[in-house]
């Protein structure tokens, strides 16, 4: 199993400063019951379909309803993180998401709620072992987690290089508990115009599932190297996709 502190792209770093180190390892991701059924109420059947003029969603026959899998999306807008339970989570596949969220987003009145929603704190800068761990465990309990692979929001219509930490963390939960069967979701967002806005519309797209125990070959760096191209193509060809899909509506708008 490869050293945890190795899964993200950070370099090695003897000393940590403490005050970080115990923000760090206070992990904890839950779903609290009552929280969650009011905010998939509220978002799914109120604010969502008010704000946006239409949602569009193709391929979650491709979402697994059982076993580990990590959704990889895109991140064009804050907007995706409530979009995504709504396109792939409890109404769809009966499950609940666990969100790897950065440590900021964990903080205040914005984090209470973010921690009882499946999300959990990580510093991609110095990502601590807790918290990596506490990723693998969620993996082997067979949980849905979600990590943006691009490492930050991204306004324009690309998909921008991935971050190698997910096929990192992704092959180290395979090969720590042979058999897992970690699958790794891409999914794609597009909105309308680059900061969303009343009546924007938005169009999630969902590639089939890619099976991580099909690139563990027993060389770490080279299979997250492997996994995380494949990766990035799977978001690419969702990305054109759309593309060729608003060309093909503005030709017939313009004829």
């Amino acid at each position: 199993m490869m050293e945890f502190d190795s899964i993200f792209d950070t370099g090695r770093q003897k000393t940590v400063n403490s005050k970080i180190t115990a923000n760090l390892t206070d992990t904890n991701s839950r779903i609290s019951p009552w929280l969650s059924s009011l905010t998939y109420l509220l978002a799914g059947n109120i604010l969502l379909p008010l704000y946006f003029s239409q949602i569009t969603i193709v391929g979650q026959e491709n979402l697994p309803k059982s076993g580990p899998v990590i959704l990889a999306p895109t991140h064009k807008a804050r907007w995706d993180s409530l979009l995504l339970p709504y396109a792939t989570g409890r109404g769809v596949t009966g499950r609940d998401l666990r969100f790897m969220v950065t440590s900021t987003e964990c903080r205040g009145f914005q984090g209470w709620f973010v921690r009882r929603l499946g999300g959990f704190p990580v510093n991609s800068q110095r990502p601590s072992i807790t918290t990596l761990r506490h990723t693998v465990e969620l993996l082997k309990r067979g949980e849905m987690l979600v990590i943006y692979p691009e490492g930050g929001i991204f306004r324009d219509n690309e998909v921008h290089p991935l971050k190698p930490g997910i096929g990192r963390l992704a092959l180290s939960a395979e090969s720590s508990h042979p058999g897992l069967g970690v699958k790794i979701v891409p999914v794609c967002f597009n909105y309308s115009h680059p900061y969303p806005s009343w009546g924007t519309d938005v169009s999630i797209s969902i590639a089939p599932a890619i099976k991580v125990s099909d690139y563990a070959q027993g060389c770490v760096k080279q299979d997250a190297k492997k996994l995380t191209d494949d990766l990035a193509h799977a978001l690419q060809q969702l990305n054109y996709q759309y593309d060729d899909l608003t060309s093909s509506a503005f030709m017939q708008i313009e004829s």
